[in-house]
């Protein structure tokens, strides 16, 4: 609780000084926040849920007891843009959630947890992981070279995707639809004008 109240007289005191350069400026480099203070029954899509107000979220490492397998009590987050480490700092820090005072601050130096190898023995990762990383679903059909520039990737997670998809339906369908009229209508005029050559 006191680490909480020393980064709000922190900021607090920014503020009153007009100081241009941050706090946050030394962790310009780390798109990472710690958590701490986490109820013991949130999970991994809840603590998700509670930080991607504030920016998309990449990675989630929420430590487990290796005996219970019950949440620690603290995360470890990931953001896309380390700019949106400073929104969740300065917005959650000292935040209550489910009776427990949220302390969250930024990660300078974060080290991947360690994974089991194929010999069972503990390995650092190859690559960085993105657990939480949303995956995009591109909105498929048949697509002609035309269409390449207008196919857009949506997030399944997006309350919006049946809405949008469902307008993109509607504008391929209205756009056929004028095509066919054009051509019909360029039937019946050549037909027209070879009638009237006739005469």
């Amino acid at each position: 609780m006191n680490v909480v109240r020393e980064i709000n007289k922190i900021n607090e005191r920014e503020l009153e000084l007009g100081i241009s350069g941050s706090w946050h400026d030394e962790y310009k480099d780390s798109a990472y926040v710690f958590i701490g203070g986490l109820h013991f029954d949130l999970t991994e899509g809840d603590v998700i849920t509670i930080f991607s107000q504030y920016g998309e979220v990449m990675d989630v490492n929420l430590p487990r007891d290796k005996t219970t397998g019950k949440p620690r009590g603290f995360a470890f987050l990931m953001y896309e843009d380390q700019r949106s480490t400073v929104l969740a700092v300065d917005n959650l820090n000292g935040a209550n959630v489910l009776g427990k005072t949220l302390r969250v601050d930024h990660v300078k130096n974060y080290k991947q947890p360690k994974v089991k190898g194929d010999d069972g023995e503990w390995e650092e990762p190859e690559e960085q992981s993105l657990n939480a990383r949303p995956e995009m679903i591109i909105d498929g059909g048949q697509a002609s070279d035309s269409d390449a520039s207008s196919v857009i990737s949506i997030d399944p997670e997006d309350p919006m995707r049946d809405y949008i998809l469902a307008q993109r339906k509607e504008e391929k369908a209205l756009k056929k639809s004028k095509k066919f009229k054009k051509s019909k209508k360029s039937k019946t005029s050549k037909k027209r004008r070879g009638d009237d050559d006739k005469r």
